[in-house]
């Protein structure tokens, strides 16, 4: 398992690979390993996102866990910049129930690549599973123009 850090706006992310894809970003951490041609390019990705020049990530992503979660993580990817949906949206299109979506999204290993943080309450803002909580996501929210969605 390979490591490499990237310092933005939300924290110091710790990008991981295993077996050529991104396992995990972390906040905090420390590098490990050399940093390969996939983790510079996914801190490349990290640093346009930061810079508002990127509005999506091409890297090969492999989420562990059960195929709910797998089913959950998908769906969150394909949420466009800026937009949101609640866990509602996401548990009526897999026939599951909003709770079960929302522990998934606390799950999410790989958070702001697969973008959890765009996935809301049915009466807002709720929690966020990454460092600084629920300020962190309003900071993407905002950072990506959501923040309409907040007031």
């Amino acid at each position: 398992m390979q490591r490499l850090c990237v310092d933005t706006q939300f924290g110091r992310l710790t990008l991981v690979e295993e077996a050529g894809a991104i396992t995990a970003v972390r906040w905090n951490g420390a590098d490990a390993g050399a940093p390969t041609a996939l983790l510079k390019e996914a801190a490349q990705q990290l640093v346009e996102y930061d810079a508002g020049t990127r509005e999506s990530f091409d890297l090969p992503l492999k989420v562990r866990g059960s195929a709910f979660q797998q089913d959950v993580c998908a769906m969150m990817r394909a949420i466009p910049f800026g937009e949101t949906v609640t866990y509602g949206d996401i548990a009526r299109e897999l026939g599951a129930m909003p709770q079960a979506v929302g522990q998934a999204c606390g799950g999410n290993p790989i958070p702001i690549i697969i973008p959890c943080h765009r996935v809301m309450g049915a009466k807002g803002l709720t929690g966020f599973s990454g460092a600084g909580g629920v300020e962190t996501k309003v900071a993407l929210l905002r950072h990506e123009g959501a923040a309409g969605l907040l007031i």
